[in-house]
């Protein structure tokens, strides 16, 4: 890993972790910060390929439903995506109206995109929610981190097998294995040091944890590179120097958030 990799890993990493322990309005305000930024970076890989989208409409509805998440959980979930619906569809219906092309693909891509940013990134606040929700987000972002490790560590050593070369040409099926590796032992370690403060995570149900979360998140970060790919750019931002952008580091965390609510309520 490159030097400024190394030392926003150590900024960015211990931040977010302590803004999961806080909780409460801090970490709401961050999350809404942080989807929002990730949303503006997913609205320019969609510019970057020629399409017209509105950030704007992007940017609302993805806000909406995070906002509604927060204050009634998936209680407004129909009326949200009611709205999202209506809104994506007016704005086409002008554009349309304009005579532009795209009118009707756009519509496709506002919802796709509200969704996958704000549907998806709402579970940052529906897993925090739950009983001891800042230890389970903190437990999912770590194991998450040492599947990433796990995946360089032995893509770097070993990886022969591609995964897939024109999405990831790094990305290897050893280095997938040992992010499996990684994940589960990481669960299994995880699940004895926090008995103290998290007994619901037992031995199994941490190896199990951190299997799905390692063998499903690395499709997030497939999909966030075919847009790029598909866009020419090798990044989605600059914010984080080493990294890129936000969504170069959350395309993993917002498939890792879904995954362990609903693992955490499977275990309940």
């Amino acid at each position: 890993m490159s030097n400024a990799r190394v030392k926003s890993a150590l900024v960015f990493v211990p931040l977010l972790l302590l803004v999961s322990w806080l909780g409460g309005i801090v970490y709401f305000l961050f999350i809404l910060v942080m989807i929002g930024i990730g949303t503006w970076e997913y609205w320019r890989l969609l510019k970057t390929m020629g399409y017209d989208v509105s950030f704007p409409l992007m940017l609302a509805g993805v806000e909406l439903l995070l906002i509604l998440r927060q204050v009634s959980g998936f209680a407004a979930t129909e009326w949200a995506l009611l709205a999202i619906l209506l809104g994506s569809a007016i704005f086409s219906l002008v554009r349309y109206s304009k005579i532009e092309a795209q009118a009707v693909l756009t519509f496709g891509l506002h919802v796709s995109g509200i969704l996958y940013m704000g549907w998806l990134g709402g579970y940052f606040l529906s897993l925090a929610a739950l009983p001891k929700g800042n230890w389970w987000v903190m437990v999912t972002l770590a194991l998450v981190w040492m599947a990433d490790l796990g995946g360089y560590i032995f893509g770097t050593k070993w990886g022969k097998h591609k995964m897939s070369l024109r999405l990831s040409p790094r990305k290897t099926w050893e280095g997938y294995l040992g992010g499996v590796i990684f994940a589960v032992s990481s669960g299994l370690i995880l699940s004895l040091a926090l008995q103290p403060v998290l007994p619901e995570l037992t031995l199994w149900e941490g190896a199990v944890m951190g299997l799905v979360l390692a063998l499903v998140t690395p499709f997030g970060d497939l999909f966030i590179s075919m847009l790029k790919r598909a866009a020419g750019v090798k990044d989605s931002g600059t914010l984080i120097p080493g990294h890129g952008g936000i969504l170069d580091r959350a395309d993993t965390w917002l498939w890792a958030m879904m995954l362990g609510y609903y693992l955490v309520l499977a275990f309940a």
